[in-house]
């Protein structure tokens, strides 16, 4: 049995734990993922600080504490946190209308909306709140990350072509790149496209290639050679070298509230689309992970980066493969991509100064295409028609109205389908199979045959105030139409897990509804949460205990023999 301190440190710091029985025959292949991934890192960061709104420099400062908090604190072997589009494209939303164009407001507010990000996940791993890895079903998480990746495509154009685009929804900044087309300036947008090309051609033909690495290598040497600065080509500008001092941001009282609710999103949001690249790297290499340490991990990682003024973070899926792809064994990975980090913080920013501009939006452009999931919609329309609706109109929502609208659109759309079908679940009217004690949907099962006298009726569904009339106009419905008188009427409760306590009053009803009309109510195969609600409301004696029974067969085989079912089960289903 381990002692007490390892057994908190496997609890509390699995990462550390992992490092601590470190297979010494990795380090070989962790040194170069983690080349590889900050080969990668350092240009998508600068991007997409630039996305989030904030100077260059800070998407490296968001880089560099998230990946030693995850290793540290994190169960996934292969994830890597860093900036991420969707991410950023929040922190954007966010953060915007609070600065006020005010570029001394942008850092310290972005600062803090990152360190309330970080709060409010660590707040929800210790509440184990992990499985909200769940809320954001599948259609909506796609439908808001292809909604992220066409506002971040009509975004960089105009940077593409060398002119501003002012900030609007994806249709109208399109309309408005089209109509500024001969505002382009030729170099830029020589340039610009070419590394798309390049980018494009890259991914294809050489997928374990750092691309972007290249894409900046290249525009840098352009840059230097051709002199595109004095050539009307926008450069990203000196960067400062060093690291940041910690610093705990100042931010107005008025500004508490957007940030908490911008965290809250931000929170929700980076650990679902972190936890769909951690668990498909997780299946693939065969480990668990937890969901709830998860959350945590996630939390400190964003402490983090608010720490040293950078914004929050997420399991970076381009990233992760390829730590993955070059054979990256375990979170020294992320350690020593976080060391190169520093240095080029340290050493070279200088070169850094010379990248065009519209090599980023390149960059940026590229990451979005491969966040766009053409064949997931494609597939998902094939499916199921009403998910793919609801991807749909996240979205649009996102395209139209903004980030954290279009999800709260999106979210709202889901819970109504979700009632609307809930308040109308499945049900059946089941017949049992000749000669056997075999009873089933008599839609599903030809089959079956129903038993004069006696109306077996299953809900699919647990019985609660949305769906409760529903259940009793399906049960008044279902007497009216049968075909011989019904003397017996049996609820098949085994597809029936929970009752509520307006579902019990809608039971009650039910049983004192039939009761006056002379036909007895049984009840059959009910769970035990059900039948413990039902004996503390006084429901199963009014039922009566001789009319509940554990199965089908013993349930008709009573009521078959009984008087109140006066015909026999017999030449239709076989002897009870």
């Amino acid at each position: 049995m381990k002692p007490p301190a390892a057994q908190g440190i496997d609890r509390f710091l699995p990462g550390l734990a992992a490092l601590a029985r470190y297979d010494r025959a990795w380090f070989r292949s962790d040194l170069v993922a983690g080349l590889s991934v900050a080969a990668v890192a350092v240009p998508i960061a600068i991007a997409y600080a630039q996305l989030a709104g904030v100077p260059p420099v800070h998407g490296l400062y968001a880089s560099i504490l998230p990946l030693a908090a995850y290793a540290l604190l994190g169960t996934s072997r292969q994830l890597i946190l860093a900036p991420d589009a969707a991410t950023c494209a929040v922190v954007a939303t966010v953060v915007a209308p609070l600065a006020a164009g005010d570029p001394g407001r942008t850092i310290p507010l972005t600062a803090m909306l990152t360190l309330l990000t970080g709060l409010f996940c660590i707040a929800a791993g210790v509440a184990r709140l992990g499985f909200l890895t769940n809320f954001l079903a599948r259609p909506i998480l796609m439908g808001y990350l292809n909604g992220i990746a066409l506002s971040i495509i009509g975004g960089q154009l105009g940077k593409l072509f060398g002119y501003s685009l002012a900030p609007a929804g994806f249709f109208r900044m399109l309309a408005e790149f089209v109509s500024k087309l001969g505002q382009t300036q030729v170099l830029t947008a020589a340039l610009g496209v070419g590394t798309l090309v390049l980018l494009r051609v890259l991914k294809r033909t050489a997928p374990k290639l750092p691309a972007p690495l290249v894409a900046v290598v290249l525009g840098i040497a352009a840059s230097s050679v051709f002199k595109l600065g004095d050539r009307g080509v926008a450069l990203l500008g000196m960067i400062p070298a060093g690291l940041p001092a910690f610093t705990i941001p100042n931010v107005g009282a008025g500004d508490w509230g957007p940030l908490a609710l911008g965290a809250i999103g931000l929170a929700l949001i980076s650990f679902n689309s972190g936890m769909v690249t951690a668990r498909g790297f997780a299946v693939k290499n065969r480990y668990e992970l937890d969901s709830n340490q998860e959350f945590i991990a996630f939390g400190f990682a964003d402490l983090g980066a608010g720490l040293m003024q950078g914004f929050p973070v997420s399991g970076a899926d381009s990233r992760t493969a390829v730590n993955d792809a070059v054979g990256g064994k375990s979170q020294v990975t992320s350690l020593v991509a976080a060391g190169l980090l520093v240095l080029v913080l340290l050493y070279l920013t200088g070169p850094l100064a010379l990248l065009p501009g519209t090599v980023i939006a390149a960059v940026l452009i590229n990451s979005a295409l491969g966040l766009f999931d053409w064949k997931g919609v494609g597939r998902l329309r094939g499916l199921n028609r009403p998910e793919f609706r609801l991807s749909l109109a996240a979205t649009l929502g996102v395209i139209t109205l903004g980030v954290l609208p279009g999800v709260v659109i999106a979210v709202g759309l889901a819970m109504l389908q979700l009632l609307i079908r809930a308040s109308i679940p499945h049900d059946a009217v089941v017949g049992r199979i000749p000669q056997t004690d075999e009873f089933h949907d008599v839609l599903d099962r030809p089959a079956a045959r129903l038993i004069p006298g006696i109306l077996i009726y299953r809900f699919d569904a647990s019985l609660i105030f949305f769906n409760a009339d529903r259940f009793k106009s399906r049960i008044r419905a279902l007497i009216e139409e049968a075909s011989s008188p019904v003397r017996c009427f049996i609820l098949d409760a085994e597809t029936l897990p929970y009752v509520d306590t307006t579902g019990a009053a809608s039971l009650e009803e039910v049983v004192d509804e039939l009761a006056g009309k002379g036909i007895a109510f049984v009840l059959a195969q009910a769970k035990s949460p059900v039948r413990l609600l039902l004996e503390r409301s006084g429901l199963t004696q009014k039922i009566g205990e001789d009319h509940v029974f554990p199965t089908l067969a013993t349930a008709v085989a009573a009521w078959a023999r009984n008087d109140r079912c006066a015909q026999s089960a017999a030449g239709n289903g076989g002897p009870a």
